[in-house]
C-alpha cells in the first residue's frame, strides 16, 4: 500500500491511498488544527469498525440473511497521558431484519474476528476488543443480544 499525504496548512492534510481516493485530516483548535476534519486515531478506529462491519454484511449476505439495517457502534478508551494510545474497546453489531438467525450472526462476527478483518488482527493484539451483538426482529420487535468470545 502506498500513502501520499500532503500537508494543507495548520495541522491539516490531504491524504490518499492506492483507491486513489483522497480524505482530509485535522485535528483540534487546542493544538493549532482547525478542527475541520477527523483526527488521525479517529480514522484508526472507523478502519477497524468499517473492516469487520464489511465482513459481516457481506457474509451476512451469503447465509441469505434478510438485514434490512446494519449499524457498527463502537467505543473505545485511550490513555489520558501521550501517547494517548487505544487500551479497549467495545464494537456492537446492531443488526435489524426478519427471521435473523442468531447462528449466522455470530459465525459472520467469528470469521471477520478470525479470518478476515487484518484490522481486527492486528490490534486485538495490542489491547482487548469486546464484540457484541444486537438482533432486532423487524417482524416482532423482538431483541436478541449477547457476546462473541474467542474460544481461546
Amino acid at each position: 500500500m502506498d500513502i501520499n499525504l500532503a500537508w494543507k496548512g495548520d495541522m491539516s492534510f490531504e491524504g490518499a491511498a492506492n483507491s486513489g481516493y483522497s480524505l482530509q485530516m485535522d485535528t483540534d483548535k487546542s493544538v493549532g488544527g482547525r478542527n475541520s476534519a477527523a483526527q488521525p486515531m479517529e480514522f484508526i478506529a472507523l478502519g477497524l469498525a468499517g473492516c469487520t462491519a464489511m465482513d459481516v454484511i457481506s457474509i451476512l449476505k451469503k447465509k441469505h440473511q434478510q438485514v434490512e439495517n446494519f449499524e457498527i457502534k463502537m467505543q473505545v478508551q485511550r490513555t489520558p497521558v501521550h501517547p494517548k494510545v487505544f487500551t479497549q474497546a467495545v464494537i456492537e453489531y446492531h443488526v435489524r431484519g426478519r427471521e435473523l438467525s442468531e447462528e449466522a450472526l455470530l459465525r459472520a462476527i467469528e470469521l471477520s474476528a478470525t479470518t478476515y478483518c487484518p484490522a481486527y488482527a492486528m490490534l486485538s493484539r495490542v489491547f482487548p476488543i469486546r464484540l457484541k451483538y444486537f438482533i432486532q426482529d423487524s417482524g416482532t420487535d423482538e431483541t436478541i443480544s449477547g457476546e462473541w468470545r474467542s474460544p481461546g
